[in-house]
């Protein structure tokens, strides 16, 4: 049987990977003031411009039922069945909408992954390599089920002023962050987005990703070393070069670096860097 691998723009994964792994993507549309976008046509430069200039931040629109459809349909005309992986539920409607459209088809499975950005990627390119190995898919959507709640996806944001546009924190916290050069790291929890104060960094970026680093890989220390990701909005060479020597420290084999898309770049702003990596050890396929 051959098994598509389907998800969203907010995979946050290069050309290159897609076609490496063999993983489709539909795009979500981003809205710049009264403007439509398609999510990888507009990159995290643009939306940083827009939100300097009008103090606005962007939105992103859910993919509606029918979209999703006619999507899957095109898959299954090279494809005999669809893994699809949804945007975490506790973010985006999406994953209810792919959902509705797989009722009316046959052989298209729809995960949420529970997860964002490159969270979702290790989750799809985990169920590329299962299908390579020749599993049924039934087979490999359960593995899949059973190994998601291992992604540790995180990130550490430089400033608290997206947070604040989006009305996620008040105007004193963002003051005495920024004064005080805190850090915050921002969490995937049971798929929504949370701060964990525990691992916030201090002082300059480059210092705050190392740190955030180390807390990190200390508590989720069973980390999976075949494959990790860096990912970030912006960052400069330092920030990428502290996160990269935390990974290899680590013992990590693979380590890809990705440009991050409208939906982190939307909530957390510029200079927002995340490693992302299953937390079980790895495991046989």
């Amino acid at each position: 049987m051959k098994i598509a691998i389907t998800a969203e723009s907010t995979i946050d994964l290069t050309q290159e990977l897609l076609q490496q792994y063999d993983i489709k993507t539909i795009p979500f549309t981003v809205i710049l003031g009264d403007k439509d976008y398609i999510d990888g046509d507009i990159k995290p430069d643009d939306i940083f411009k827009f939100v300097s200039e009008t103090g606005v931040l962007p939105k992103t629109t859910a993919l509606n039922e029918y979209e999703y459809e006619e999507f899957f349909k095109s898959i299954l005309t090279d494809y005999d069945a669809v893994i699809h992986f949804a945007l975490s539920s506790g973010i985006s409607s999406s994953h209810s909408h792919a959902v509705a459209a797989a009722n009316n088809l046959k052989n298209v499975y729809v995960i949420d992954s529970k997860s964002l950005s490159t969270g979702i990627a290790l989750q799809a390119i985990y169920a590329r390599k299962l299908a390579e190995s020749g599993l049924k898919v039934e087979d490999i959507v359960s593995k899949v089920e059973d190994r998601k709640s291992k992604v540790q996806a995180s990130f550490v944001i430089e400033r608290l002023d997206y947070l604040h546009k989006g009305g996620r924190c008040s105007g004193f916290k963002m003051l005495a962050a920024n004064v005080l050069k805190i850090r915050p790291c921002i969490v995937l929890k049971d798929g929504k987005m949370i701060n964990d104060g525990s691992k916030n960094g201090k002082g300059s970026m480059p210092f705050a990703v190392k740190k955030y680093c180390e807390a990190v890989l200390n508590e989720f220390h069973d980390i999976d070393k075949t494959i990790a990701f860096i990912t970030y909005s912006s960052a400069t060479p330092e920030m990428v070069a502290a996160a990269r020597t935390a990974l290899e420290g680590a013992g990590v084999k693979t380590i890809y670096e990705t440009n991050a898309g409208c939906t982190i770049t939307s909530h957390c702003g510029e200079h927002t860097l995340g490693i992302l990596y299953f937390n079980d050890g790895g495991t046989t396929l």
